[in-house]
């Protein structure tokens, strides 16, 4: 019998100082995300798109981990699956069924913390 595996939430927050974050609270939006949705657990990188970012994924990832999702939370989807496809190829992933990009720009916390909950719920079933 095989355990039900809940996502994993990452948050690239664009180095902080991006306008499109600006009415965003960083640390109550990942508090909900981990004290309150079903979530394995929350991480939150500056800046997922340079050197170290894709350094933090390669090192993240697990070789050929087909079970896990991920919740990407930043900007623009397309540009997340631009930025981060070929890592997840790296390690035997698939991006398009393993993960789900949000675009958290512009938004206020509470409306990125519906829009999450909803992505969680789609996930596990809630």
């Amino acid at each position: 019998m095989s355990e039900r595996k809940l996502p994993k939430f990452i948050i690239c927050f664009c180095t902080g100082e991006c306008p499109g974050f600006a009415k965003l609270n960083l640390w109550k939006l990942i508090n909900y995300v981990r004290n309150e949705l079903d979530v394995e657990y929350a991480i939150i990188h500056p800046q997922l798109c340079v050197t170290d970012g894709d350094q933090f994924l390669r090192d993240y990832l697990k070789q050929g981990d087909k079970d896990s999702v991920f919740i990407i939370g930043g900007c623009d989807p397309r540009m997340q699956r631009k930025m981060f496809k070929d890592v997840f190829t790296e390690k035997g992933l698939d991006f398009d069924k393993q993960v789900v990009s949000l675009d958290l720009r512009n938004m206020e916390t509470e409306e990125a913390m519906k829009k999450l909950a909803e992505a969680v719920n789609k996930i596990v079933g809630g």
